[in-house]
């Protein structure tokens, strides 16, 4: 079969086409290195930081963690969910570097008809093998499979930042259920303590010693105990819970820790602010997505231009079977095919503009989630520091409060003192006591959360790990 086009045809379309050459590819983005500061706010005064710890979840001394760890990463409902959203993508992936290959199809068709004058039977048989070809002349498929790229690693990186954050999780409601159960343990004993106030008290009053203000105030102070305990048999089971379906597992509220909470004394390694868009998992996607919508916006430019299609087909026909695929009666085909977009009421130029107006909101967000991450680390510094000066000081109240409760008691017995300053005495020892728990907790949380502001991995080996996923 003869070319269909005229050479002199094909010869000024080609001339055509080449006066539409773009310049138009996708940024070359650079991350400037202005909107880094050189160091940290709150230690500007500190010279040489220390690079970021990895491997934080060894330092928090609690081996039971581990098996939790590894438990939720493996059953957790909604990190399999993010897995498989990376799994999609890397089959989308194969379907957008599939367009830069020619495709090949084979068709047969089988036929049999019945003509009545006079009656007779025929029967057809066919076969086509068709090679369909688009030539990627513009570099628009090729910017097509890069935005796919770049959206799976986008997706690769938020999946690695929820894992992340699935660590934290699970170490922030290990240590929220030790520090329910402490306090728990702390009303416990203050009801214990509240129970033999009242026996003392009441038998002073038996014996005329004491006032019958005194055994209502005392029996009133009982109350309130056994009310705290019954809320924080509550908050055990809810912080239980919680732990339980971040494992993946039913809430049934019977998971226990047996464990105390370890006290937050030491700095943390924060590293240069520069390293944190190198580090951080969340960063990284964002930076791939700004780099996808890039690649986008080239592949809607690129969609004004002109194509060209190349086909090349191969066929038989024959009203018998054994006379398929005969090379005489064989016929073939090749075609190329030019088609240029002249008018869409303005639908191209739209789809450029749109994708334009979204590499800039993806700028702007971008920017939006890279200080965010700043913001991050910088309170995490400053709260490190308060939580600290506050700990210290409770501690020094704690200590305090327990001798004035003590006191106060035993002035009491020798009628020196009142039972409403028992009362008061004893409420400053509980608060004290239930702040220092708190606080434990409080420095606890901020260090897992500045952790993973920081991009700090939960384990030295994740790395390791995570490029055999990658391969298999």
């Amino acid at each position: 079969m003869m070319w269909p086009y005229k050479p002199t045809v094909l010869a000024i379309g080609m001339a055509l086409l080449s006066g539409c050459v773009s310049t138009f590819a996708p940024s070359e983005r650079k991350q400037s290195n202005d909107i880094f500061p050189e160091q940290w706010q709150q230690l500007k005064s500190e010279t040489a930081p220390i690079k970021v710890q990895d491997a934080w979840v060894a330092t928090l001394n609690t081996p039971q963690l581990n098996n939790l760890i590894e438990k939720a990463l493996n059953n957790n409902q909604e990190l399999l969910q993010a897995h498989y959203d990376v799994a999609i993508l890397k089959q989308q992936l194969i379907v957008a570097g599939a367009d830069l290959w020619p495709s090949l199809e084979l068709s047969s068709q089988l036929g049999r008809s019945k003509d009545n004058r006079p009656v007779s039977y025929s029967s057809s048989t066919s076969l086509s093998l068709d090679l369909s070809y688009e030539v990627d002349l513009w570099g628009a498929l090729s910017d097509s499979k890069r935005e796919a790229s770049l959206n799976y690693l986008a997706q690769q990186a938020e999946y690695e930042q929820q894992k992340q954050q699935l660590v934290a999780d699970v170490v922030i409601a290990w240590f929220d259920l030790i520090t329910q159960q402490q306090l728990l343990e702390l009303y416990n004993q203050r009801e214990t303590n509240s129970q033999q106030n009242l026996e003392i008290i009441e038998s002073g009053y038996k014996q005329g010693l004491n006032a019958a203000l005194d055994v209502y105030l005392a029996r009133n102070e009982l109350n309130s105990e056994h009310s705290r305990i019954a809320t924080q048999k509550a908050n055990v089971v809810d912080a239980a819970r919680t732990l339980e379906r971040l494992l993946g597992e039913y809430p049934k509220g019977a998971i226990s820790a047996n464990a105390e909470l370890p006290v937050i004394k030491e700095a943390l390694p924060l590293g240069l602010p520069s390293q944190l868009i190198t580090r951080k998992a969340e960063l990284k996607a964002s930076w791939y997505s700004l780099l996808a919508s890039d690649s986008l916006l080239a592949y809607t430019h690129k969609q004004r231009f002109p194509s060209i299609n190349l086909s090349a087909s191969l066929s038989d026909q024959s009203n018998e079977l054994s006379d398929l695929l005969s090379p005489s009666s064989l016929a073939w085909s090749l075609i190329g095919n030019i088609s240029a977009p002249l008018f869409n009421a303005g639908k191209l130029k739209a789809n450029e503009e749109i994708a334009n107006l979204a590499v800039k909101q993806q700028e702007q967000l971008y920017l939006q989630t890279l200080y965010d991450a700043f913001n991050d680390v910088e309170s995490g510094i400053t709260n490190q520091v308060s939580l600290t000066a506050q700990y210290k000081s409770t501690l020094s109240a704690q200590e305090n409060a327990q001798a004035a409760e003590e006191l106060a008691f035993e002035q009491y017995q020798r009628g020196l003192e009142s039972y409403t300053t028992v009362l008061e005495a004893q409420e400053r020892s509980f608060d004290a006591q239930s702040s220092l728990i708190e606080l434990k907790k409080q420095l606890i949380d901020n260090k897992v959360n500045l952790h993973v502001a920081l991009g700090g991995d939960y384990t030295q080996a994740s790395q390791e790990l995570k490029s055999n996923n990658d391969e298999n």
